[in-house]
């Protein structure tokens, strides 16, 4: 759905000045909508209103400035399983490096929430990452940190500079008590809630990613 064009440069007897390349949009969609399944079922939906695409750029890369919207849904069924929302994304093709910035939302079925203004993936190296405040949240429990570092399977990570409130039952019997988290291993131990979300964050990118091309080289 939606419609995609790609734009190609003439050959011609000059040559195309370095600082007019860096601005040459090669590919161009508007209106993306890519839906993708697996043995019959719905696995995820990519969703965009513009997504541009600058390959004769020293460093290429591809634009989503009026943001992205992802849904994944659950193996067996049409429920929804985590979404993720950003005003604005990028993606540096050489460097496989991603950006989502703006009012960045990651949700799941188990109701953990990420917030956060921005967030990077470095396929590279494996590692998520903020380095500003970032907020993750789950029934009563919040924690915040000046940013935060993992890797892409979030085995291994913690926030800067941790504070909030976490639930600590001490004794099964009784209620939950309060804390404030105070070290980075407490952040560590209650973010680890997010993994889930985390995942979907950057497994879905990069099928989505791939998608979005096809769809814009297809629609020539």
């Amino acid at each position: 759905m939606g419609s995609a064009i790609l734009l190609c440069s003439c050959g011609g007897a000059e040559t195309v000045e370095e600082e007019n390349t860096e601005a040459l949009m090669t590919q161009r969609g508007d209106s993306l909508v890519i839906i993708q399944s697996q043995n019959g079922n719905k696995k995820y939906r990519f969703q965009t209103p513009l997504m541009e695409g600058y390959e004769l750029a020293r460093d290429p890369y591809r634009e989503f400035p009026k943001g992205i919207d992802i849904i994944t849904y659950a193996d067996s069924t049409d429920q929804i399983e985590s979404t993720l929302v950003a005003d604005y994304a990028i993606e540096f093709v050489n460097q496989e490096l991603w950006e989502a910035k703006g009012n960045v939302v990651a949700t799941n079925a188990k109701g953990q929430r990420l917030e956060t203004q921005q967030l990077f993936w470095n396929r590279k190296t494996g590692k998520v990452y903020s380095n500003i405040d970032s907020k993750i949240t789950q029934g009563s429990d919040v924690i915040i940190g000046v940013g935060f570092e993992s890797d892409d399977k979030f085995e291994v990570w913690e926030f800067r500079r941790p504070r909030g409130q976490v639930t600590v039952n001490t004794d099964p019997t009784q209620p939950a008590a309060d804390t404030t988290a105070s070290a980075g291993s407490s952040a560590a131990g209650s973010a680890a809630a997010a993994d889930t979300v985390a995942d979907t964050v950057v497994d879905t990118a990069a099928a989505a990613t791939s998608d979005a091309t096809s769809a814009a080289g297809s629609e020539r």
